[in-house]
């Protein structure tokens, strides 16, 4: 038992020098461990994170595994500590058979890199088996005539046990006739053979019981037993003899039950009973029992059992003729049987890395895996392959294993999965083979700007359209994923005419809408231009820009402004015809322009009024007004006209314009007669004075009462505060609003100035994205300040009806 051990010491010391030896790359690749079988589950075998020189506390991040070859994983690793334990109790006799040296292969595995280191654990053979044999007692039947010396087979005793602890040697009990002789087969197995010492008479002793015992090497020595009784035969004078020495046969494994094998043949010059030859297996084992049988009266073999050549290669049967005098002799059948690929290869995946990043640099590991054929020779040598249009390749990391790894760039965009086949077949004929298929994710990363959809956007406004108005919306795509395809919009400062872009329109940082935040007056700003930009929500982001043309629409809201004649005189124009003017006579031009563009701005004139309407005319188009006839002595020396300018809008607006016009009879009573229509106009000037008078008396009155109403609001409202204060919690007084509210004043042709309050999206702290609804006190109705729910009111609150949906955030 000593030496068993120092054995085992040396053994393991060599193990540990030649991984030693391959941690600085000698070239081995595969680290060996030894174990005696039947250790207990949980027994320590290595520390194999000092022996591969790993870290031990970068194992459990590491993910450190063992992965045994097979369904069965024989052993377990603490990732604390890098030691290897057995999991479960190791039958060497279950895992290799005879098979000696046995070998347990196992791999470990890291990750995050993904490595794969190999290693194998030799399973030594303890005494735990002793020899049996078949039956317990044999029958032997000599002849008294046999000489000394004559040798006679016995029944071999199995030891499932190899190496010493298999069978050695046998020993037969004291007797004076026989002795036992241990000898051994081309297989290496050692079977008895019962010596005969010296002459045996039937007469004297018919009878001859013996114990026949098996001994194996082990430490200490396990045995078996079995009674020998033998018969001692009246003489036979010739004993069968085989037609052959030894008997050959080869077999496929394949082969099907109750196939022939061989047929023996023996003869016996005797005759009679003597001569009749009956065929047996003598030193039967368990497999030569349970896969052949042969016919007592034939000689013939045939198979009834399922031959395996990865199990047993070859067998040796030893047959017995016996004829009916109890002579036998032996003969031997040597059955070798022939490997067939009967056994596809198996692929046994070990680590897969899935998802992996589309920036993964090539020779990127993703998966390992291993092949196995049991077959033998070509039939058990492997090739593996995928498909030749994969970004992937396959490369041969140590024996039977594989890594699959990155061949060229990958591109999520492109192709977001993979569905690999792996194919494994053998060299045999005809060739086996075996698929599996591993599905290998890209994870997505920012690689992809957001585009979008058109380079430029045009959209269009109203003049004096109202705040919150939807104008259209931009739209950029990213071909990326989840966050890194979350798209947010923005507004890029721009001013035009020294006023901020930005306070005409803001976009909706989530769906790319556009608003209107303010009116736009056609008159002052024609169209302007904003950039959009588009960031996705990557890290870091990336983004792309476009360009937001804003084009005002033209509104009629400008009368036709006089040029000519001016009506900002205290008289109206006048001017001179002579009467000898005949009829298409030129008299003035009214000349007018309008702000407005377009159909807007077509101007037409009319004459509305006249003191004879039929003498004058007025060009429709350009505004001349002509004689239509001669003047007559009847006609009035003073003529007063008035005319309207119209556009031609769809409500036309207009404008009007007075002239006078006297009659003279010659350019040179022009002076006189001009002199005349003043004194005219003065005479007529009390009566003005007397108007203007009375104007500005009911102006005055009207001021009053407007100071005393005010005066009578403001105390009522101070009372009323007092009352309602949470009524009024979210109204806006003149001396509490917010200086910082945008200020829409109207100039030009813009309504009257309004107070706005600016609303954003929920939750968008980014966001462009404002709403102006007009500030009104908030009181309950009949109980606010006078002036409250007045027509004028109203018609704000109907004109900017906010979406519900959207709530109230910063003001501006």
């Amino acid at each position: 038992m000593a030496d068993n051990e120092r054995r085992k010491t040396i053994e393991r010391q060599v193990a540990f020098l030649v991984l030693f030896l391959c941690m600085w790359g000698v070239g081995c690749e595969t680290a060996l461990y030894s174990v005696p079988e039947e250790m207990e589950s949980g027994s320590f075998v290595a520390n194999v994170a000092k022996d591969l020189r790993l870290d031990p506390k970068r194992l459990s991040a590491r993910r450190a595994r063992v992965v045994s070859e097979g369904s069965r994983q024989h052993f377990q690793l603490d990732r604390d500590t890098g030691d290897l334990f057995i999991k479960e109790k190791l039958d060497r006799e279950e895992l290799c058979g005879q098979t000696d040296p046995c070998t347990v292969q196992f791999k470990m595995i890291l990750e995050n890199p993904l490595q794969a280191f190999p290693a194998e654990i030799r399973v030594y053979d303890i005494n735990d088996h002793s020899p049996e044999f078949s039956e317990q007692e044999f029958i032997l039947k000599i002849l008294e005539t046999s000489e000394p010396g004559s040798r006679f087979p016995l029944d071999n005793a199995q030891d499932l046990d190899v190496g010493r602890n298999s069978l050695q040697n046998y020993s037969l009990s004291n007797n004076d006739y026989f002795h036992v002789d241990t000898r051994e087969q081309s297989t290496g197995r050692k079977f008895a053979e019962l010596v005969l010492d010296k002459l045996l008479d039937r007469e004297e002793l018919p009878e001859v019981s013996l114990v026949l015992t098996a001994v194996d090497g082990g430490s200490p020595p396990r045995s078996g037993t079995a009674q020998i009784r033998v018969t001692v035969l009246d003489a036979n004078d010739n004993s069968p003899v085989f037609s052959q020495a030894i008997y050959q046969a080869r077999v496929p494994e394949n082969s099907p039950k109750d196939h022939p094998i061989v047929t023996v043949s023996a003869t016996d010059l005797d005759e009679g009973n003597n001569g009749e030859i009956a065929y047996s297996f003598s030193q039967k084992s368990k497999e030569n029992s349970k896969t052949f049988h042969i016919h007592g009266l034939t000689g013939e073999i045939r198979l009834t059992g399922q031959l395996d050549f990865e199990t047993i290669e070859a067998y040796e049967l030893d047959v017995r003729a016996t004829d009916g005098g109890g002579i036998f002799s032996h003969t031997k059948v040597l059955v070798e049987v022939v490997d067939v690929n009967d056994n596809p290869p198996e692929v046994e995946l070990i680590s897969l890395n899935s998802p992996i990043p589309e920036d993964s640099s090539p020779e990127t590991v993703v998966a390992l895996f291993s092949v196995r054929d049991r077959d033998s020779g070509d039939n058990g040598r492997t090739v593996c392959s995928i498909d030749d249009d994969l970004p992937f390749s396959l490369k041969t990391t140590f024996r039977n294993s594989y890594s699959l790894v990155t061949e060229h760039a990958l591109d999520r965009e492109t192709v977001s999965e993979y569905n690999i086949t792996i194919t494994a077949r053998d060299m045999g004929s005809p060739s086996l083979s075996t698929e599996k298929t591993i599905t290998v994710k890209i994870s997505d990363i920012n690689d992809n700007s957001p585009v979008f959809s058109q380079t430029s956007y045009t959209l269009h406004v109203r003049e004096n359209s109202g705040p919150a108005l939807l104008l259209g919306q931009v739209r950029a795509f990213d071909s990326d994923s989840e966050q890194n395809a979350k798209v947010t919009y923005s507004l890029l400062p721009a001013e035009a005419g020294g006023l901020p872009l930005l306070s005409y329109i803001s976009i909706n940082s989530e769906n790319g809408n556009v608003y209107a935040l303010r009116s736009v007056d056609y008159e002052q700003i024609r169209e302007f231009q904003v950039r959009v930009r588009a960031a996705d929500g990557g890290s870091p982001p990336l983004s792309s820009e476009a360009t937001v043309r804003v084009v005002i629409l033209d509104e009629n809201d400008n009368a036709p402004f006089l040029l000519y004649p001016l009506q900002n005189s205290s008289s109206p124009a006048s001017e001179l015809v002579p009467r000898s003017a005949g009829p298409g006579y030129l008299v003035t031009k009214v000349v007018a322009v309008d702000g407005d563009s377009g159909q807007n701005s077509w101007l037409s004139y009319q004459l509305l009024r006249a003191t004879d309407p039929g003498l004058f005319t007025v060009a429709s188009h350009n505004g001349e007004i002509r004689t239509t006839r001669l003047i007559t002595e009847r006609d009035s020396k003073k003529q007063k006209l008035i005319v309207v300018v119209r556009d031609s809008g769809e409500s036309a607006l207009s404008s009007s314009a007075t002239l006078t016009i006297a009659l003279v009879d010659g350019f040179s009573d022009a002076h006189l007669q001009y002199t005349e229509v003043a004194v005219e106009e003065e005479e007529n000037g009390p009566l003005t004075l007397y108007l203007v008078i009375s104007l500005c008396l009911v102006s005055f009155g009207f001021l009053v009462s407007v100071i005393i109403f005010i005066c009578i609001k403001l105390y009522r409202r101070r009372n009323y505060g007092e009352k309602y204060v949470s009524a009024s919690a979210n109204g806006y007084g003149d001396s509490n609003f917010q200086t910082n509210l945008v200020d829409v004043s109207g100039t030009g042709t813009l309504s009257q100035s309004h107070r706005y309050e600016v609303c954003l999206t929920t939750g968008s702290g980014n966001s462009e994205f404002k709403f102006l609804r007009p500030v009104l006190p908030s009181l309950p109705p009949g109980q606010g300040p006078p002036g409250t729910g007045s027509g004028r009111d109203q018609d704000l609150l109907a004109n900017f009806h906010l979406n519900p949906d959207l709530e109230p955030a910063n003001q501006v």
